[in-house]
């Protein structure tokens, strides 16, 4: 996890999303989910931050869609980026890993949803896995 004084910049591809957090970071959680798996082509790589510690700094490209009754996506509508998982009722929202800017200082916590994992890779870390949700289970998911 960053600390609280640490900023860090991501967006996406063709930068017409930019965003900066001026929070901590949770470290990474990846999910296998069906919605993750159809979104990413793979497992979504997630961390998460306060909603209040995000800010904009281009967001031309940024489009919301609703995936859920719960939640929505952010992804850039030029080019393709995922980039945000928005739950309604929660005060954090995830980011993709892959769109922070390097280096992030993050690890891997752990792994959500494995019971909907692709079959055409295996998870060969030593890191927890859940069947489904962690419902915070995992060190560091307190965000």
């Amino acid at each position: 996890m960053t600390d609280e004084t640490t900023i860090t910049t991501g967006g996406c591809l063709c930068g017409a999303v930019r965003y900066q957090v001026s929070g901590p970071l949770r470290d990474v959680v990846n999910c296998y989910c069906s919605m993750c798996q159809k979104l990413h082509g793979s497992f979504g790589a997630h961390s998460k931050a306060l909603k209040k510690d995000i800010t904009l700094i281009e967001d031309r490209g940024l489009k919301w869609y609703r995936t859920s009754s719960v939640a929505q996506r952010g992804f850039c509508g030029e080019c393709g980026s995922s980039l945000f998982w928005k739950p309604d009722a929660l005060e954090a929202t995830g980011i993709l890993a892959g769109s922070l800017d390097q280096p992030t200082g993050l690890a891997t916590l752990g792994h959500i949803f494995v019971g909907e994992k692709a079959d055409f890779y295996e998870i060969e870390d030593t890191c927890p896995q859940f069947e489904k949700s962690s419902d915070g289970a995992l060190i560091g998911d307190s965000l």
